[in-house]
């Protein structure tokens, strides 16, 4: 759901000082200056997203139910939302997903900013906001690139939804698109057997109901 942040009229080096900052240092201040908005440095890049409309919100809180059901929730894994994701692009490189499926001891391994190692994601979701072009090909190279092995993207733009797996450097060897009326079962890497609505999750994510 991130847009460059050039394209909302504010670059990092606007929140500079003269003095030259660091990617990450700049991100914080674009952070403090526009509470509510993410950040994210992706391939060097910092990348700023506006607060979710109601309907992206409504979208990721109905996707929150198969997977809590699904269980041992807190013994094999844990359901996060917007938890830090540190990628291994470059040194400040990070991405904060809409949804995460991690670990339960995830939180041994902080990376720092927040961010958390790769190796505890088992899957990352996102639902698509006005720069759809961001979670549809930037965030695929790089959450390939960091070895997340289910990606699952909410396709508001184009109303389906994305299943990718097995990452292949910065592409996925799969990548399955679903229409509305099907039922998509997840792989069982997750840790448990999930199966998700796609009309469902579409109505929710749209003004489908």
């Amino acid at each position: 759901m991130a847009t460059a942040v050039e394209r909302h009229g504010m670059s990092a080096a606007d929140e500079r000082p003269e003095s030259a900052l660091s990617l990450a240092a700049a991100a914080d201040l674009l952070s403090e200056a526009h509470p509510g908005f993410r950040v994210e440095i992706i391939g060097g890049q910092i990348l700023v997203s506006p607060p979710a409309d109601g309907l992206h919100a409504r979208a990721l809180t109905r996707l929150m139910a198969p997977f809590l059901t699904a269980g041992p929730i807190g013994e094999g894994f844990e359901v996060l939302q917007a938890v830090g994701l540190w990628l291994p692009t470059g040194a400040e490189d990070y991405a904060i997903p809409d949804l995460a499926i991690v670990d339960a001891d995830f939180y041994e391994h902080r990376v720092g900013k927040n961010c958390y190692d790769p190796v505890v994601f088992r899957l990352v979701l996102e639902v698509t906001s006005s720069n759809y072009r961001t979670d549809l090909r930037t965030k695929v190279a790089a959450y390939a690139d960091a070895q997340v092995p289910v990606y699952v993207i909410v396709d508001r733009k184009h109303d389906r939804l994305h299943v990718l797996t097995e990452p292949e450097g910065s592409d996925y060897a799969s990548h399955e698109i679903h229409p509305r009326g099907q039922l998509v079962a997840l792989p069982d890497s997750i840790g448990a057997k999930v199966t998700l609505d796609v009309t469902a999750l579409l109505d929710a994510a749209t003004l489908g109901e």
